[in-house]
């Protein structure tokens, strides 16, 4: 008999991982404690972009016309029970409010709100990422007769539907051969394809994801150190990142310096996987990570004073500010913890005329910062600026016409927080180019 697959918390990660389930032929039944959620999902709609992710979910959510119908999604949490064999967890864990830790209350709702009705031998599998050690507190919620596994997700914004579909690995924190082999099951078709499938207890599982993300983020703000003391030294950051990024046990990947990393998993999970250290007495081992933040706060600052020199290093009173990029990172209309929203703040706290535009993440930007300026387009964002700022990385920015934009600014002065327009493209336009980490270039 086919396996029925269930999907608690239908946010960026479990509709995602719910509309690829339906995918890989699996029926599916998502739930949601939101009702506005579920009424969107059930049209086909997804809350945020992602994309490919609502043609994905449009091609299996159950009425709508020439879908597969393998999808549906409830509120009821008996029916969810009943209708699963196997039940991915995968609900929120931010940041505790005025802490490091991290905020496990949606995690043990779930579980608490599910372990009533569960049938025997069905299996929960855990994809939140949590402190290590969660799993197994979680497990003895559970009722006897059922099991629970670790799966932790490894999503890229604006990659989230190739990366469910066609994962780089597959990690799995297990307790039983039972277990083990129904995610094989589950997950037959990406390791057919070659997706490595790796096997774990569930601490290591749990380490997987805080240790990926702790390793990835000491890169970007190593890479933005050399920027700072490139800045000291008139080095060039974007040539010295090329040199060390051919030694192969380096890479070249995420060695671009500019305003540093943000988004809704980063900067919590350092900090969650600081805080966690420090509960079990290992805090030592992880200081490293203290200073991996400051070093990313660090540049949003500096961002700010490079802009402020660039109008002649008074006061922002007066002077018009274009910001081009709002979200995180491109491909998302993700603004948790932007540098680029950051910046943009400071800069109108500090009596900055502040425009800004950015091609998907302007509504929820503008519901985060409702006193900032937003434009519908890059030219009304830039008219009449007296300095543009290039802050999120969106290939319409990269593809910007100079000559263009040069006749509606106020100066043609341009400051690249991402290292990723072409300097002599703009010089050439007549414009002044000023990147982060290059004083000189």
């Amino acid at each position: 008999m086919a396996l029925k697959i269930t999907v608690i918390g239908t946010g960026y990660l479990g509709a995602t991982h719910a509309a690829a389930m339906a995918e890989l032929g699996f029926e599916v039944l998502g739930l949601d404690v939101v009702p506005e959620k579920i009424e969107m999902l059930t049209r086909g709609e997804v809350p945020m972009y992602e994309p490919g992710l609502e043609e994905l979910l449009r091609k299996h959510v159950a009425g709508i016309e020439g879908s597969t119908g393998r999808l549906r999604f409830t509120m009821d949490w008996a029916e969810v029970a009943e209708f699963g064999d196997v039940h991915f967890v995968c609900v929120n864990t931010p940041q505790k409010h005025g802490e490091y830790a991290c905020d496990m209350s949606y995690v043990d709702a779930a579980f608490s709100s599910l372990a009533p009705h569960l049938k025997a031998g069905a299996l929960v599998v855990g994809k939140s990422t949590v402190p290590v050690g969660s799993a197994a507190r979680l497990a003895t919620l559970l009722p006897e007769g059922t099991d629970l596994a670790w799966n932790p997700e490894f999503l890229r914004e604006g990659f989230a539907v190739q990366d469910t579909l066609h994962p780089d690995r597959i990690v799995v924190g297990v307790r039983s051969e039972r277990a083990e082999k129904i995610l094989r099951d589950v997950y037959a078709a990406p390791v057919g394809q070659g997706s490595p499938f790796v096997v774990t207890d569930f601490p290591t599982a749990e380490l997987v994801k805080t240790a990926a993300n702790s390793f990835l983020a000491t890169k970007i703000s190593f890479i933005n150190a050399m920027a700072e003391v490139c800045e000291a030294a008139d080095g060039d950051v974007a040539k010295l990142a090329e040199a060390i990024g051919h030694d192969d046990r380096i890479g070249s990947k995420f060695l671009r310096a500019g305003i540093g990393f943000g988004g809704g998993c980063l900067p919590k999970d350092i900090r969650a996987f600081m805080a966690r250290a420090g509960e079990l007495g290992a805090d030592q081992a992880l200081t490293f990570l203290r200073e991996i933040d400051s070093i990313n706060m660090r540049r949003r600052g500096q961002m700010v004073e490079m802009t402020r020199e660039a109008l002649g290093g008074g006061s922002f009173l007066g002077k018009r500010v274009a910001v081009l990029g709002a979200t995180f990172k491109p491909d998302s209309d993700d603004v948790r913890d932007s540098p680029a929203m950051n910046v943009a703040g400071q800069i109108h706290l500090q009596g900055g005329q502040v425009t800004v535009y950015d091609p998907k993440g302007n509504a929820n930007a503008r519901r985060l910062f409702p006193t900032l300026g937003f434009a519908d387009s890059v030219l009304d964002a830039v008219r009449g600026a007296d300095v543009v700022l290039h802050l999120t990385e969106w290939r319409e920015f990269r593809e910007l016409d100079a000559e263009l934009l040069g006749g509606v600014v106020a100066s043609r002065v341009i400051l690249d927080g991402r290292n990723a327009l072409d300097p002599a493209v703009w010089r050439e336009a007549g414009w002044t180019y000023r990147a982060m980490g290059r004083p000189t270039a």
